[in-house]
């Protein structure tokens, strides 16, 4: 009987303890789930020849996976800055002035990639008038973005959607636009930044640019408007999402300037930094 009893207790410890084991699982496997990492998305963009593009930003969403189905998407946009209404002019966002789409705590751990959905309130000004940027159906779901990064706990992504604005505009005619994102995503920690200054600044297009094999990073130097105004033209440049290395950055001015492009060597780029190569000068 004694035996017996010894057993019975013998089996009683085995399972207290199974569950002991099997609650600590659940707790440590929890305290993973919740592990998150801080995610930043900020827009930005590089001038173009026009007088406005105004652009209507529903949502920011992001997933886990490269998967192209439309299964696993989670809304991260901050709906102070995000959703109907939400209207920006992204040749106010140039020169290394953005615009915060979120700012907020997601699981860490894989993050495929980024969505930005736009809305249909689209439009470019151009020698004053406002026509309509009607945006393919294809791209009504939001651009898809590919990131393939892990984000690890505790740590803070910064993502940068620079927009190509000369590139995501297409002309149909005198009076037909279409919208055709084009936008390339960044981060902090996996490139810098090259900004500077044109001196005195210009009343022509200047494209500031560095090249990397066959990538060319650039973006355009912020014009006098053509009034002669200068407060909308500085003659800044800010080129994003350089990989690091050293560069020679070239300014190559309108041919119809009759300018000469102008070169500055050894720039150097550092991950999550700001090189500014200050003044230029055109002769």
């Amino acid at each position: 009987m004694k035996k017996f009893k010894l057993q019975i207790l013998g089996i009683f410890t085995m399972i207290l303890m199974s569950l002991t084991l099997f609650s600590c699982d659940q707790t440590d496997s929890s305290d993973s789930n919740q592990a998150t990492s801080r995610f930043m998305v900020k827009m930005t963009d590089a001038p173009g020849d026009y007088d406005q593009v105004n652009v209507e930003v529903l949502d920011v969403m992001i997933k886990g996976n490269s998967d192209s189905g439309e299964n696993g998407w989670i809304s991260v946009g901050d709906k102070t800055q995000v959703g109907e209404g939400k209207i920006y002019d992204l040749l106010k966002l140039t020169g290394g002035t953005n615009i915060m789409l979120t700012d907020s705590l997601i699981p860490s751990g894989k993050l495929g990639q980024i969505r930005l959905v736009l809305g249909d309130e689209n439009t470019v000004v151009v020698g004053g008038k406002s026509f309509n940027l009607t945006t393919p159906s294809a791209q009504q779901s939001g651009l898809k973005l590919l990131v393939n990064q892990t984000l690890m706990a505790g740590s803070t992504y910064e993502f940068l959607l620079d927009f190509d604005v000369n590139k995501s505009i297409v002309t149909t005619g005198n009076t037909g636009f279409i919208l055709k994102p084009v936008i390339r995503a960044s981060t902090m920690e996996a490139s810098g930044v090259i900004k500077g200054v044109v001196s005195p600044a210009v009343d022509y297009q200047v494209l500031a640019s560095v090249q990397k094999g066959e990538n060319i990073f650039s973006a355009f130097v912020k014009i006098d408007d053509k009034d002669g105004d200068t407060t909308d033209g500085d003659g800044t440049f800010q080129i994003n999402g350089i990989p690091p290395g050293t560069y020679t950055l070239t300014l190559t001015p309108n041919p119809t300037s009759g300018k000469t492009p102008i070169t500055v060597a050894n720039v150097i780029v550092v991950n999550g930094q700001t090189t500014d190569v200050g003044n230029v000068t055109f002769p």
